[in-house]
């Protein structure tokens, strides 16, 4: 199963399959249930057929922008790639690729519009992804008008960011949140992430971030055990960590917190969802978000 499909109406056949052969991509016939059967399991989805439809179909299915699959209409004479759903989110890239079919790109997102770079288009140009993803407004309406400083902050370091600055990281799946007692060893780290990822058989490259709470920030064992693992490790304010829900019981309620590993993975996450809430592995705790 590929990550890219092509609807169409059986009219269009001949054309869509032209198209997918040319994204490597698979043809899926339209059918009144096509859009929701395949909406959570698809990256890219091309709509040969009239926007109307597509947009009739897929209003009951949008969620979120950060985990609904990118959309491009193609206009029924094939002469139109319309991003309609995730432009920053794949969908104008999508539709510049089939520029190299004769197509012509309709761009409506303000900043690609105006030629500027987006804080999503730099992330996916650089491989990477946005850790706080709610700063991208305000850093994408300042890109509109100016060009922003980046910084490229090579590790071991410390980095205290505002709400207006976009935070990225190597892509990867997973967000790993630790906990650990006061002193532990960096090696005691290490084996804790790695036996809770291979019990759920992750490897390490597809963890794109590490979180604990800033209350850990002179945990050097901590810090060089994420180090060791090729990781980006960030620490966060107690606001940020009690503003978590569905974590369980923790004893970090006597130091004013919800909780340290679940919190931490959770609202670092980019779904939002527990692989595993938390475990300890004798002086450390970790749990695994994606």
């Amino acid at each position: 199963m590929t990550d890219t499909v092509v609807i169409a109406l059986p009219y269009f056949q001949t054309d869509a399959e032209r198209i997918a052969a040319f994204l490597g991509a698979e043809v899926v016939p339209y059918t009144p249930g096509v859009f929701a059967d395949i909406f959570r399991d698809r990256k890219r989805i091309i709509a040969l057929m009239s926007m109307g439809i597509v947009v009739r179909k897929i209003a009951p299915l949008l969620d979120d922008k950060w985990t609904d699959p990118a959309v491009v209409v193609i206009s029924p004479d094939i002469r139109y790639a319309i991003p309609l759903l995730g432009g920053h989110h794949g969908a104008n890239g999508l539709a510049q690729e089939l520029a190299g079919l004769g197509l012509q790109p309709v761009i409506t997102t303000a900043t690609e519009s105006r030629g500027r770079d987006s804080v999503e288009s730099v992330a996916e140009r650089t491989a990477m992804t946005i850790v706080n993803r709610d700063s991208t407004r305000a850093v994408n309406t300042a890109l509109l008008e100016r060009d922003l400083p980046v910084h490229a902050i090579k590790g071991p370091s410390i980095v205290l960011a505002g709400p207006d600055v976009s935070v990225l990281v190597k892509k990867g799946e997973f967000s790993v949140g630790i906990g650990c007692r006061k002193g532990v060893g960096q090696d005691e780290v290490t084996r804790a992430v790695r036996a809770a990822l291979a019990e759920h058989d992750i490897a390490e490259d597809n963890v794109f971030i590490y979180a604990t709470t800033v209350k850990k920030i002179h945990e050097p064992g901590l810090v060089g055990a994420v180090g060791a693992l090729s990781g980006n490790l960030i620490f966060l304010d107690d606001d940020t960590i009690n503003a978590q829900t569905g974590t369980g019981p923790s004893r970090a309620t006597r130091i004013g917190l919800l909780g340290v590993a679940g919190p931490c993975a959770l609202a670092v996450s980019r779904r939002k969802e527990f692989i595993m809430d938390k475990k300890v592995y004798g002086r450390v705790t970790v749990a695994i978000a994606r």
